[in-house]
C-alpha cells in the first residue's frame, strides 16, 4: 500500500505533467501544422541532448558503485554505447523523418530563448541541489509511458507524412520510462525520511513539471528574440 508521501509524488507528477499542456493536446489531436511539429522536434532536441548532461551531474552525487552503475545506464540509454545507438540518435532520426537535417538539429543557435532557459534551469537544478532533489526531479518519468503511447497513436493517425521508423524514440521510452520511474521512486522513498525532506522531493517534481511546461510555452509562441 502506498504512503501519503508516495501518493503526493505521484499526484504532482500526474497532475502537473505536460501531457495537459495546450501544445501537446493539439499535437495529440492532430492539429499541429508541419511547421509547428518541426519546431517542436528541433527545440525539444535541445532538451534531449542535455539529458545525459544532467544525469552525469546526478551520477556524481551518488555515493555507492551500485547506485552509480544504475544511473550510468540512463546516460547509456541516451548516448548509446557506440555511434548510431541511443535516444539522442533516435531523436535525430525522428527529425530526419520529419524533414529536418541533423546538422540543423545540432545547431544550438536556432534554439528558442525560452527553451534554452528552461533546459539550463533543469541542468543547474541537478548541479546545485541535493541528491534527493536531483533524483526526485526525474519522477516525471512516472507519467512518461502513457504520453509515449498517446504520441505514437497520434503520429500514426495524424502525421503519416513522418516515416514510421522515426517513432522509434517514443517506442523505446515506454519501457525505459517505467523502469527509470520505478528505480527513482524507490530511492526517493528511501531517502526522504523527514517531513522537510519529503517536501523538498515533492517540490522537485513540481519544478520539473514547470520546466517541461515552460519549454512548451516557448515552442507554442515560436518567438525568437536576441
Amino acid at each position: 500500500m502506498s504512503t501519503p508521501f508516495e501518493e503526493s509524488l505521484r499526484a504532482v507528477a500526474r497532475d502537473g505533467y505536460h501531457d495537459r499542456h495546450p501544445f501537446n493536446l493539439r499535437m495529440h489531436a492532430g492539429e499541429l501544422t508541419p511547421e509547428e511539429l518541426r519546431r517542436w522536434i528541433r527545440n525539444r532536441f535541445h532538451y534531449q541532448r542535455h539529458i545525459p548532461v544532467k544525469d552525469a551531474l546526478v551520477l556524481a552525487k551518488l555515493g555507492t558503485p551500485e547506485l552509480r552503475r544504475m544511473w550510468l545506464r540512463r546516460i547509456q540509454d541516451h548516448d548509446g554505447q557506440r555511434d548510431g545507438e541511443g535516444g539522442i540518435e533516435r531523436w535525430l532520426r525522428l527529425g530526419e523523418a520529419a524533414g529536418l537535417d541533423r546538422t540543423l538539429l545540432g545547431d544550438e543557435t536556432g534554439v528558442l530563448p525560452g527553451v534554452r532557459l528552461a533546459v539550463d534551469g533543469y541542468v543547474n537544478f541537478c548541479r546545485l541541489r541535493s541528491p534527493l532533489e536531483a533524483v526526485a526531479a526525474s519522477l516525471t518519468e512516472l507519467s512518461a509511458p502513457d504520453i509515449m503511447r498517446t504520441r505514437i497513436d497520434a503520429f500514426e493517425k495524424h502525421y503519416r507524412w513522418i516515416e514510421p521508423a522515426g517513432l522509434d524514440y517514443f517506442r523505446g521510452r515506454q519501457d525505459q520510462g517505467r523502469r527509470d520511474g520505478k528505480e527513482a521512486l524507490a530511492l526517493v522513498l528511501d531517502w526522504a525520511r523527514t517531513e522537510a525532506e519529503q517536501q523538498l522531493a515533492v517540490e522537485a517534481v513540481r519544478f520539473k513539471c514547470q520546466v517541461l511546461w515552460s519549454l512548451l510555452d516557448a515552442v507554442e509562441r515560436g518567438e525568437s528574440r536576441p
